[in-house]
Parts: C-alpha cells; sequence; structure tokens
C-alpha cells in the first residue's frame, strides 16, 4: 500500500517526532537538521496541498546528490527511517523503508599506530612548543593524557578541573556519547598533571584572569578549543615527518586513541620533562 501525506501532515509528524527524542534525553541536533533538510526539500519538490508518496520522496531524497560517500548517505537515511517508524507507530500501514536502501558503509581509513620513538619525539617537540595560544607545559600534557588514556581529543580538550581527581588517579568523562565514564590514570600521568596543574595556576596568576575551571587553557587564561589543540598537534606531527605536509592524510591527533600501547609513558620521556 501506498503511504500518501501532505507537507503539513509531515512537518506536524517531524515536529512530534523531535519532541518524542528530546523527551528521551537525546539532544537529537544533527537529526533535527537533516529532517529540515528533507522538509525543505520535499517542499521544493511537491505543492504545499498536493499529495506525497512517501516511499517516492525518500528515494528522490537519497538520490539527490550522486556520488557521496556511503558512510553520509546511510546517516541521512537512518534518520529519515527513524522519523517513518515513529510515523509507524499511529498508522501501522505507514510506509517505512527498507534497511536495504542504505548503502553499505566501507571505510578505507587505516589507523596509524605511533611507535614509541614517535612517541617519545611528539614529547620532546610538544615539551618547548611556543604558539600564539598553545604552550609547552599545556600541550605536553595534553598529548600524554591522550597517549595514556585514549581518550578523544574533543574529551580530553573539554575536561573541567573537577573532572580531575589525583588523589584517586581518576579521569570523569561527561556526556560523551551520551554517558558519562571514569577512566583511571598511571601514577606517572598523575605525577605529570599535578606538575602541569601548579604551571596553569601561576599562569593564571600572571594573566590576571579568573580560573576558567577547565583543566587545559590557553596562554592567555582562557579555555584551550579543540581547533587549537588539533592544529598544534597536526603541526607537530607535520614537522616531525609522520604526517604528510599537505592534505587530509596521515596521522591525527585522533591515533593517539587507536595506539596499542597507549598507557606507559616511555621512561626517557618521563626523565626529559
Amino acid at each position: 500500500m501506498t503511504t500518501i501525506v501532505t507537507l503539513s501532515e509531515l512537518k506536524r509528524d517531524a515536529d512530534s517526532f523531535l519532541e518524542f527524542k528530546r523527551a528521551m534525553g537525546h539532544p537529537y541536533k544533527r537529526g533535527a537538521i537533516e529532517i529540515d533538510c528533507f522538509l525543505r526539500f520535499v517542499g521544493q519538490h511537491w505543492d504545499a496541498a498536493e499529495p506525497i508518496p512517501m516511499a517516492e520522496a525518500v528515494r528522490r531524497w537519497c538520490g539527490r546528490l550522486p556520488g557521496r560517500k556511503a558512510v553520509t548517505l546511510a546517516n541521512e537515511f537512518g534518520v529519515i527511517r527513524q522519523l517513518c517508524l515513529y510515523r509507524r507507530r499511529y498508522d501501522p500501514t505507514s510506509y517505512v523503508p527498507e534497511h536495504s536502501w542504505a548503502p553499505v558503509k566501507e571505510s578505507t581509513f587505516f589507523p596509524y599506530i605511533f611507535s614509541q620513538d614517535e612517541v617519545r619525539r611528539i614529547l620532546t617537540v610538544a615539551s618547548v612548543y611556543e604558539g600564539p595560544a598553545v604552550w609547552a607545559s599545556m600541550l605536553r600534557r595534553l598529548v600524554l593524557v591522550l597517549y595514556c588514556t585514549g581518550l578523544r581529543l574533543g574529551e580530553a580538550v573539554r575536561l573541567k578541573m573537577a573532572d580531575v581527581d589525583l588523589e584517586r588517579g581518576t579521569l570523569t568523562i561527561r556526556d560523551s556519547k551520551r554517558r558519562t565514564r571514569i577512566v583511571p590514570m598511571r601514577d606517572d600521568l598523575v605525577e605529570e598533571l599535578r606538575r602541569y596543574i601548579d604551571d596553569r595556576r601561576q599562569l593564571l596568576v600572571d594573566q590576571r584572569c579568573e580560573d576558567p575551571q577547565a583543566l587545559f587553557v590557553r596562554r592567555n587564561g582562557m579555555p584551550l578549543t579543540t581547533a587549537a589543540a588539533s592544529d598544534a598537534i597536526r603541526r607537530i606531527l607535520r614537522r616531525l615527518g609522520i604526517k604528510p605536509a599537505h592534505g587530509r592524510v596521515g596521522a591525527r591527533p585522533y591515533e593517539f586513541r587507536h595506539n596499542s600501547e597507549s598507557r606507559i609513558i616511555p621512561s626517557d620521556a618521563i626523565a626529559a620533562a
């Protein structure tokens, strides 16, 4: 049976669906953007009062931009399919596209595993790094947190002082992927962070600024941003020849998460601090 809707009905159902998602505790920001794009697309191809065959609308939506990556199309399709499933809750005959409509997600990406020597070289450069916003003591400890705990870069950058428990040797990662978790730290990383916090305290005094409560701060005392941290680490990787000079290829800051030896700080790297 063909499901026929009008644009106003589709907008009403989309609003109800988003309200349902948010009531369940999901911000669903990206999903809301995809649904808004879908509704605008439908509005461009059908008049306001014109009957809209849902199967045809979804088919045109998925095929509107040929040549896109499978993962991009699959993510967009997943949101619209969830909307269709929601509509079926009150109309069992409502159309829901088959999973087979979404292309298989294939990735040609291979993670880069840093060697112990590369980690030592990265830490050596980070320990003397001086940029307009990023300073050496902070960058060294950020790299060590990434390397020793496997945190994502954004998770590390968003750490607050209250999330760091040096006595228990733990980091609390809040609201990441809709959950909170506690990550243990080795004793040597705890000592590194203890030194950094002393340096951080002195920097805030020198800058005469209030404590922003962020663990990692820029040279001016303001919270570090993910963009600034990523840029500094990429510069180091390129300087050491670990990453090509140009292009979005090669090792990334995220690779610390994949590293097979990401729990032990090289002893000579500690001695050189």
